[in-house]
């Protein structure tokens, strides 16, 4: 993870995980901390491998409401935004609005891969 402008806005690179999270945690612990107004998260290269990745987003979300301010999600990739829908956490999360172009792009590949993954209804009998 890198601060690009301390305090306002970070880079996550790689895989969150539950090897890599600790050190996320106590970097955006800091970020948090140092700064005012909103925190900007780029997502762009970062993998969310488990739910202890999506957990460290949450934690240092709920920690920046504390001090009245948000942490946005900037340039998610197609497979966190997925998470994010099939999870619900699109609705406590806050998004930076992307381009028209791009959100049709992203609309898109939800589609086609939500329609590739399992449906969890039982199938009916025939």
């Amino acid at each position: 993870m890198e601060e690009e402008q301390p305090g306002r806005l970070v880079r996550l690179h790689g895989r969150l995980d539950v090897h890599s999270v600790p050190d996320v945690r106590e970097a955006l612990h800091r970020a948090v901390d140092g700064g005012t107004g909103d925190l900007v998260a780029g997502l762009g290269d970062a993998h969310i491998a488990d739910a202890t990745g999506l957990g460290v987003l949450v934690g240092a979300h709920r920690r920046a409401q504390r001090q009245g301010r948000r942490l946005v999600l900037d340039d998610v990739p197609p497979p966190v935004l997925r998470l994010l829908r099939v999870t619900r956490l699109y609705r406590v999360l806050p998004l930076a609005p992307v381009p028209a172009a791009q959100a049709q792009v992203l609309t898109r590949e939800l589609r086609q891969n939500s329609r590739a993954l399992p449906s969890s209804m039982p199938r009916r009998a025939s």
